[in-house]
């Protein structure tokens, strides 16, 4: 059953998901093009068509049919102390990722990754988005911080069939493949930094669903693997 919402309180979300993914869909060009140093980059754009356009019309749906998920979605502050330090670390290794990106445009050029590379790349980031929508479709509890709320249950269909966090899944392909469509290699490493914090996140994330949310020890029995199938 979805919540019922005022119609003061759809406006407030409507208003706040203007904002935040309008600024989203500015903000992502003006990142890519600048750490490029030219706006004659057609990985940077295609790159951003690719964030974009699924990112509003996945805005537009669920503004529509669950604005609940997207008031979720927009709230960053995480309550457990463990998962700022993650966070935290987490936009280190962003920002470290994206400067490295940026150097490396500028002393090897933008033509080094091979267009079919790019374009594999590209098509990897959308299916890792598509996943995440799916399980946004699939549980509307799918906050962007760690936590349970009330009358939260557990998720079983869709990708949770198949793996307890696949979220986290179509995140890390994001993660990986984003410096190969913007045309870097030297950018990979970098960004690898970044599963073992997902790792981390996803073991903590897992005690305070074992702590607070009811029936998910016997949904963890039933799904053995957490993010890869037969290998974690």
């Amino acid at each position: 059953m979805r919540d019922v919402i005022s119609p003061q309180g759809f406006d407030a979300i409507r208003k706040q998901a203007m904002v935040r993914f309008g600024l989203a869909a500015l903000m992502i060009p003006a990142i890519i093009f600048a750490m490029a140093g030219t706006i004659h980059y057609w990985q940077g754009w295609l790159y951003w068509m690719v964030l974009s356009i699924p990112m509003i019309a996945a805005a537009i749906y669920f503004l529509r049919t669950d604005p609940e998920l997207l008031r979720r979605r927009m709230k960053f502050q995480e309550k457990e102390r463990e998962q700022q330090t993650i966070v935290l670390l987490g936009y280190v290794v962003l920002v470290a990722g994206f400067l490295a990106i940026g150097y490396d445009l500028r002393q090897n050029g933008l033509n080094q990754v091979p267009v079919y590379a790019v374009l594999a790349a590209d098509i990897g980031v959308l299916l890792g988005y598509c996943l995440i929508l799916w399980v946004f479709k699939e549980n509307r509890y799918a906050a962007r911080t760690v936590e349970v709320e009330e009358g939260q249950k557990v998720v079983t269909t869709g990708p949770y069939s198949i793996i307890r966090h696949p979220m986290y899944l179509g995140v890390f392909v994001m993660y990986l493949l984003t410096p190969i469509a913007l045309g870097s290699w030297l950018a990979v490493p970098i960004v690898s930094l970044y599963i073992p914090l997902l790792v981390w996140r996803i073991i903590d994330e897992e005690k305070v669903l074992l702590r607070d949310l009811p029936g998910y020890h016997e949904y963890r029995m039933n799904r053995p693997y957490r993010l890869l199938p037969f290998v974690w």
